[in-house]
This record gives C-alpha cells, sequence and structure tokens, in this order.
C-alpha cells in the first residue's frame, strides 16, 4: 500500500492498493474510490471488540475495503479542520489516541479500549476514562483536531497539558492528573480545574484546537430557531 495525505488544514489521505489489499475504516469515513473497491460491513472480531470499539468513541461496525481484479484507490478526509497522520504500527511501537482518533487502517492493525489506570485520570483528564489503543502489524492514520505538535519525554519527564490538547501518546506514558493551584486561579484564570501531566518515557503529540474548544468558539455565532 501507498498513500499520500494532502489538503493542508483540511487534510485526505489517498491511499493506492495492490489487489486484494484492504483497508479498515469507521463507518461512513470513506470519501471517494476507484470501483473496483469492494466493501463489507463487518463486526471485525466479534460482538465483544464493537462493543468496546462503541465505547472508545468509534462506531460498533467498521467497513473493509479490498481492491478486487486489480490495483485499487480509496481515500479517507479528517472529520474536522486538523491534521491526518501516519504511523507504523508494530511490535514495541503501539499508540494510545483520543476519542474518535482513528481515522482508517490496513486490516493487520486492531483497534480496542485502552483504559486510565487511575480513576482520577479518567474523570477529569479531557479525553475521559477510555481511550483508544492501536495495535497489531501496519500502517494507520489518525486525525488531530488542528495543528500537532510532538515531544519526545525520557524518563520521569513531564509536560503539563491543557484539558483535551492531548491527542496521543505512547503507551509506555503515565497519564495523571493535577489541580490547578489556587483558589483564584481555578475560578478566575480561564484555564478549568485541572490539567492533565503525561510522565515519560515515551512520544506524546499535543493539539491546538480540540473539537469541545472549536464548539464553545462558534457556540455564540449560531442563531436557533424553530
Amino acid at each position: 500500500m501507498q498513500y499520500e495525505i494532502k489538503g493542508g488544514v483540511l487534510p485526505v489521505v489517498i491511499c493506492h492498493l495492490e489487489a486484494n489489499e484492504k483497508m479498515i475504516t469507521q463507518s461512513g469515513g470513506m470519501a471517494w474510490m476507484s470501483p473496483n473497491m469492494k466493501m463489507e460491513t463487518s463486526s471485525n472480531g466479534g460482538l465483544g471488540k464493537a462493543f468496546g470499539r462503541l465505547f472508545s468513541g468509534e462506531p460498533m461496525f467498521q467497513n473493509v475495503y479490498t481492491a478486487m481484479g486489480g490495483p485499487g484507490m480509496i481515500s479517507f478526509v479528517a472529520t474536522l479542520p486538523g491534521t491526518i497522520k501516519a504511523f507504523e504500527i508494530g511490535p514495541g511501537t503501539e499508540l494510545i489516541v483520543q476519542k474518535r482518533g482513528f481515522l482508517a487502517s490496513e486490516a493487520g492493525v486492531n483497534l480496542s479500549i485502552f483504559f486510565q489506570k487511575k480513576l482520577s485520570a479518567g474523570l477529569f483528564g479531557g479525553e475521559g476514562f477510555i481511550m483508544q489503543r492501536l495495535s497489531g502489524k501496519g500502517t494507520c492514520f489518525v486525525e488531530f483536531d488542528g495543528h500537532v505538535e510532538e515531544y519526545e519525554l525520557a524518563a520521569g519527564q513531564k509536560i503539563v497539558i491543557d484539558t483535551s490538547h492531548l491527542a496521543a501518546m505512547s503507551p509506555t506514558c503515565e497519564m495523571t492528573i493535577e489541580k490547578v493551584p489556587g483558589v483564584k486561579n481555578m475560578l478566575f484564570g480561564g484555564e478549568g480545574i485541572f490539567n492533565t501531566v503525561v510522565t515519560g518515557p515515551g512520544h506524546v503529540w499535543v493539539q491546538t484546537m480540540p473539537v469541545n474548544n472549536l464548539a464553545g468558539a462558534l457556540a455564540p455565532f449560531i442563531v436557533t430557531g424553530k
């Protein structure tokens, strides 16, 4: 499989497949494709995994696309303005991503639930108690909200992240929650009550425009009526 990512802040990934190669995506993820791409909707691992995907922010069922009779082409677009990044998933290179982060992958990549080890991280960590784990083997495409910055943390090194800006991290990282110091800071600082603290070793991806921030920015301009 060969691919190219285009589109700037409105990104699309275009995948070029050899005959019989497969791609997996969430329901509704495909934008356009060649006519020889065959689609099959599947629970992809049974009802247990299907419910797991549901709890991690994805639809229960996935679509599997296969290039039939020769090379094929298929494209996937991001849900919101942002960034699409490609990751090579394999032993030692698993990835933990935010809810709704999975866009598409080769058939060998597995999507499952990742539970935060500490309850406080789950309750106040912005992305909730459940995130997504990408494992198995193959190329995977993940969508981030807005621009994304990357940091490599050494063992014990920490980074403090505002709620919801944590987009992805290595499984070796630990996520905890830290209360903003001072009552005045919590009430009038505009940064919320809790921050997410990620401790290395591992890699961290931070996004600039989480979907809840985007919704809050647009809310004053939305006029509702009957």
